[in-house]
This record gives C-alpha cells, structure tokens and sequence, in this order.
C-alpha cells in the first residue's frame, strides 16, 4: 500500500474494478454501443470525443461510427505527462498509430475542441464519481474545458464497472451521465461519495 492513504485507496479500488470489468468483457454482449447511440442520437453534430478501447474496456467504436455521419467525431492524444488531452479528428477505416498506452491515434491529426467526451474509466458511482488509471489525464482536460464553457463528460462502462464509494481528490472531475450495456444513468447528487 502506498504512503499516501488516498493513492493506496484508489490503487485498490483499480485492483478490484479491474478484475470486475476484465470478467464483464468476456461476457460482452455487445449492446453498449448501442445504448450510447440511442443517447447521442439527441446530440447530432455537436462535436463529440470518443476513444480508441484498450485492452478491456467496453468498445465505443461503432456509436462513435455512427455519429461521424452527423458532425464531427475526434480520440484522444496524450501529448505528454502532466499535460491535458488534446482530440484528433476521427473517421472509420481512417489510417492510424501507435500512440502512447497502447491506444490507437490518428496518423496525421487535426485537433479540434469537443463538446461532448465519451469517457473510459475504471470504476464509476451513481453520483458521477470515476475512477480512471492514475494519470489525470481526462481530470485536467475536463477542468480545462468546462472552465472554458460547457463540455458534458459521458462515462462509459459495463454496470459490473459500477462502485458504491471511491475514494476521490479535490481534482477529480464528475461525470454528467454514464451509459452502460444496460441504462443510462443521471448522476443523483453532485457530490461523489467519497471513501
């Protein structure tokens, strides 16, 4: 366990929630694409950041394909630690690389500013608290972007990903709505429940 009690904290709630997501992929059906759609569907052409899934999270390629049809649609670039996300113009079947953590970019980006971010996330609880993987990186992006106006942070997830508590900083940004394979759900309070 770390020195610092909130660090070790979250560290063991990433160690559980992973075990429960690594066990909610293998049983996928499939349908949480389909959800979030149904949710973006009443957001058509607003500028929308999804991402490239990694290793076991739940996959939000084909809504974010549908939604490219109807504006512009952009993943995430880690331009180095410490820094906020920038968002690269994305299409289906456009060529891409190797970025940092595995996660897949576009070959020759072109930034944009969205409006609307897909997040991935580790854990998450009904009042919009997330657990993401330590670095920060969508903490600092959403701070940065709803300083300079609205930007909506839609956590995506399987419910097994779903916590009761988790420990939580004073930098952790809250999440608006978080869609699963089986409901949307509208975070009750604005406070997360902290551990």
């Amino acid at each position: 366990m770390s020195a610092d009690p909130l660090a070790g904290a979250k560290q063991a709630a990433r160690k559980a929630a992973f075990a429960r997501r690594k066990e909610a992929h293998a049983a996928d059906p499939g349908t949480g694409a389909g959800r979030l759609s149904e949710l973006l569907a009443g957001h058509r052409g607003v500028p929308l950041a999804g991402y490239m899934p990694i290793r076991t999270e739940i996959d939000p390629l084909p809504a974010m394909a549908e939604a490219s049809a109807y504006g512009p649609v952009s993943v995430p670039v880690i331009t180095g630690p410490g820094e906020p996300l920038r968002f690269a113009l994305w299409e289906p079947d456009m060529p891409l690389v190797d970025g940092p953590f595995g996660a897949r970019i576009p070959a020759a980006p072109v930034y944009v500013t969205p409006e609307i971010l897909i997040v991935p996330l580790v854990a998450f609880t009904r009042a919009g608290g997330r657990l993401g993987y330590g670095g920060g990186f969508y903490d600092r992006t959403l701070a940065l972007l709803r300083g300079q106006g609205a930007a909506l942070a839609i956590g995506f997830a399987y419910a097994a990903q779903e916590a009761e508590a988790l420990p939580f900083d004073p930098y952790d940004q809250p999440l608006d709505l978080i869609v699963t394979e089986r409901e949307v759900i509208s975070p009750r309070i604005s406070e997360p429940p902290r551990l």
